[in-house]
């Protein structure tokens, strides 16, 4: 079973984001290590306790479409929903003016990490609430706010994101559902596809979000508006009115998440389906990218958490199973005792400690750029920006062979679907491809966020990485070679910046690198909080803070990713290098 990081998170919450610099943060005054603390475990249990407990059977079972359209989740799905309403965790860093708890974005991402290492297919409900919810808060007008934040917040309702069609995908351009004015709302027909939870019995209704053209939009994706579907009418007293005309058509049959309901929705097969025009017109994507950026921030949290869980199912199972005697050790010791299975755990851990603390720092970062104005806030929306596409990249694909390397642990029985290890991996394979592939994620990285400034942004990131390890070395705590190996992949880095930054005017060569230039920033940024991680450690080992069985285990895991996992920012600056000459040397004809 699942046991939430607990100390994990506290720890890197007090030392690496620093929550009194957080509660400083205006409107942040009730954040304490006292309520962080308490917020931790409470929701630890729910998702120890009730949540986790449904991950595999809901796999096995999935979600059922009946003949009227109508989707039912799994048994027990509708119960730990109410469960995690009822407690006001699904509007847990939303705007208390609306029912929201107003915790920082740092916090929720590590309890968001809890709901999606216990249940994936389940939590995903809750993250595209979230979604809905950030968006509302931003462009929604007053009376959007006052009818829907309240029950959004609440669980009451559930939300979803609309914008793939059959025809549509990455390229929204071709995007064909249409908006017809009639008095104070839209008439939307056609057709959405890939719409997680766009059908389901969790909630008693659903608010879609939805990119749909008006008769004389300009063409391509400066036509597209957003719009509110509610799946049922809301009245002026707040009540559920008429059912809306927007049914359920299928669910996917997929590789993973099965539990999850992925819709097809079809809206307006004969009036239409009344919407509601959310921001301006024809802005209608870049009202979604503010659900879209929130989104993409938490599937990479969903990276980290399917690899936590797999982690944590392979440890449980090399602890118990007995298999050979291990090389230099003792005849009956089980299998976590053989070299090569304490490597392939020792550096899943480590990388998932990075994961985690680059997350919850990424989080920070958009705390600050929510709370601070001026110079300061435009900084930290800067390195948020810069941040996420890494985050979301980097954890999700380093999810797959995390994932895989559980299987691993476990040899035969891991290909057995009994033992559930198999799952996780089935269950990540979808993280590096929706909401933006890692190939678009790369590219934002690339083209917006390092070729447009000229590679500021990411010379700060790296200056702020430097002016860490030089501490670190200067520390005298034991764990100055940290800084060091660090501080050495930063130059390899940078160097890797340059190239690219010189190749700029080819826009084919930069994107043939965009994957592996995401992916290096994403290990140099786990190198980076693991070697402060440390030094908080050794720190607290010195002062006798804490236990200290735990500072050793940080230091140790530190250790190890400097060794299994930093090494590839060279093996990623080579390909840099290298890789766009060789890679056009290929007629697309031969292949």
């Amino acid at each position: 079973m699942y046991q939430a990081p607990v100390e994990d998170m506290k720890f890197v919450l007090r030392n690496l984001v620093g929550l009194d610099e957080v509660a400083a943060l205006n409107g942040m005054d009730m954040v304490s290590d006292d309520l962080v603390e308490a917020v931790l475990e409470e929701a630890s249990k729910l998702a120890g306790d009730i949540i986790a407990p449904l991950n595999h059977a809901g796999d096995m079972a999935g979600s059922v479409r009946h003949e009227d359209g109508t989707v039912t989740t799994p048994a027990g799905f509708a119960d730990a929903w109410k469960a995690m309403s009822d407690g006001g965790w699904i509007g847990l860093n939303a705007d208390p003016e609306h029912g929201g708890q107003g915790l920082p974005q740092c916090v929720s991402a590590a309890v968001n990490e809890m709901w999606n290492s216990a249940n994936l297919g389940f939590a995903l409900c809750q993250l595209l609430t979230q979604g809905a919810i950030h968006a509302l808060e931003v462009v929604g007008d007053a009376e959007q706010k006052a009818t829907f934040l309240p029950k959004l917040n609440s669980g009451e309702w559930s939300g979803t994101m609309n914008l793939t069609e059959p025809q549509a995908g990455t390229d929204l351009a071709a995007l064909r559902t249409t908006a017809t004015p009639e008095g104070d709302h839209y008439r939307i027909r056609g057709q959405k596809i890939y719409i997680t939870y766009g059908e389901h019995d969790m909630s008693e209704n659903i608010i879609h979000l939805v990119l749909a053209r008006l008769p004389d939009a300009p063409a391509g994706v400066k036509g597209i508006s957003l719009f509110i579907v509610p799946k049922y009418l809301v009245n002026e007293d707040g009540s559920l009115g008429d059912r809306n005309e927007v049914h359920c058509l299928s669910i996917e049959k997929k590789l993973g998440i099965k539990s999850s309901p992925t819709a097809v929705l079809q809206y307006g097969q004969d009036e239409g389906a009344i919407g509601y025009l959310i921001g301006e017109e024809n802005r209608g994507l870049d009202c979604m990218f503010l659900m879209m950026n929130s989104a993409r921030f938490d599937v990479g949290l969903q990276g980290l958490s399917i690899s936590e869980r797999a982690y944590q199912q392979a440890v449980g199972y090399a602890r118990d199973r007995v298999q050979g005697t291990p090389l230099e050790g003792e005849k009956g010791q089980s299998i976590v005792h053989h070299p090569d299975v304490l490597r392939l755990l020792t550096a899943m851990r480590a990388e998932i400690e990075a994961m985690r603390a680059v997350l919850l720092v990424g989080g920070v970062s958009l705390d600050r750029a929510h709370h601070l104005s001026g110079d300061e806030g435009d900084f930290w929306q800067e390195r948020a920006n810069l941040l996420i596409p890494v985050i979301k990249g980097w954890m999700t694909e380093r999810s797959l062979q995390l994932t895989s390397d559980a299987v691993q642990v476990h040899g035969g029985m891991g290909f057995i679907e009994e033992t559930g290890a198999a799952q996780h991996y089935r269950d990540a394979r979808i993280l590096p491809i929706y909401e933006g592939t890692t190939a678009i994620q790369a590219n934002d990285l690339v083209f917006r966020k390092t070729l447009r400034d000229g590679g500021a942004a990411v010379r700060a990131l790296m200056s702020e990485i430097r002016s860490d390890m030089d501490g670190i070395k200067a520390g005298g705590n034991g764990v100055g070679t940290l800084g060091t190996h660090v501080a050495a992949a930063c130059d390899t880095a940078e160097g890797a910046l340059d190239t690219l930054l010189a190749r700029a005017n080819s826009p084919r060569d930069a994107a043939a690198s965009g994957a592996d230039f995401l992916m290096m920033l994403g290990f140099l940024s786990g190198g980076w909080q693991l070697a402060r991680a440390a030094s908080a450690a050794a720190r607290a080992e010195a002062a006798g803070e804490g236990d200290p069985a735990f500072m050793k285990a940080k230091k140790a895991t530190a250790g190890a990713y400097m060794a299994y996992a930093l090494p590839e920012v060279d093996k990623l600056a080579a390909k840099i290098s290298e890789g766009p000459d060789a890679l056009f040397e290929m007629d697309p004809d031969w292949l």
